[in-house]
């Protein structure tokens, strides 16, 4: 097991390193670092989504429901959130 003291030091190795790195090169580590902690993808979520929006777009197709347009939206949540 590492000690906090030796811990502290890798870590400052690592920002050194990475203060070093270019602007894409930062970029591309973040990603990279963001995918990791996000985990695998998951396909039954994106199945799930597409499911949703077809659903919603046969609604507005259909005349089923109104669609509201996002200027609207927005506003109304702006809104409450001033309360």
């Amino acid at each position: 097991m590492i000690s906090e003291k030796t811990m502290a030091t890798v870590v400052e190795e690592i920002e050194a390193r990475i203060r070093s790195l270019n602007v894409a090169e930062k970029t591309e580590l973040l990603r990279s670092l963001i995918a990791d902690l996000d985990g695998p993808p998951q396909s039954d979520v994106s199945d799930q989504w597409m499911a949703t929006a077809r659903s919603r777009y046969r609604e507005i197709a259909e005349g089923r429901v109104e669609a509201v347009p996002a200027d609207r939206v927005f506003d109304k949540v702006r809104a409450r959130l001033k309360r």
